[in-house]
């Protein structure tokens, strides 16, 4: 009986945390999707999946830090499935619909130009180099929770961040991205 109520009070507890990490799990979604219909989705869809496996996180010496860590891997993760999704049924509607004009939506004017250049430099980095800024830089987290939000080892982390920041400081400057390292070494020349 105790160990039920124990756990009644730990769900609580963990759904209680989830709560008032709202804000931070929205501004995340929000770096990463963009538009803030689409964060709001990330958000929902996220927490619904947090919410129906209560027994997916286990918490440990620190259990507020590890919850935080969970549940932006558990958005991330959220964020990526959705991702692939779209990019998927795009690629079958091109497909279905292959000469026909397709409809665009107008960008939304909701920032000041440098701030629009900043989401565009962002936006335009690959997925790890984006995902490691917004974690350490826009988020705050150290590089070892971000790394273990991501899965990757620290100095991988580590690495991304720094890539991330030299690539959008030369994207914001005006300089081209930095071309692709070959996988052929010195072979070529």
């Amino acid at each position: 009986m105790h160990r039920i109520v124990a756990q009644q009070a730990d769900a609580f507890d963990q759904r209680a945390a989830l709560a008032g990490m709202l804000p931070e799990l929205r501004a995340l979604a929000r770096l990463l999707a963009g538009s803030r219909s689409e964060a709001d989705d990330l958000v929902q869809e996220a927490l619904l999946r947090m919410l129906r496996a209560p027994g997916a996180f286990r918490p440990g010496p620190d259990p507020a830090a590890e919850l935080r860590a969970w549940a932006f891997a558990v958005l991330r993760n959220t964020f990526h499935e959705a991702h692939r999704r779209r990019r998927r049924e795009a690629a079958r509607l091109a497909v279905s619909s292959a000469g026909q004009p397709g409809e665009g939506r107008p960008p939304a004017q909701e920032h000041e130009a440098g701030m629009q250049d900043l989401a565009r430099a962002l936006a335009a980095l690959p997925p790890p180099l984006r995902e490691a800024l917004v974690l350490v830089g826009a988020r705050g987290l150290s590089y070892a929770e971000a790394a273990t939000v991501c899965n990757v080892p620290i100095g991988t982390m580590k690495a991304r961040v720094s890539r991330g920041r030299r690539r959008l400081a030369a994207a914001l400057e005006g300089d081209p991205p930095p071309a692709p390292r070959s996988a052929e070494p010195l072979a070529a020349l």
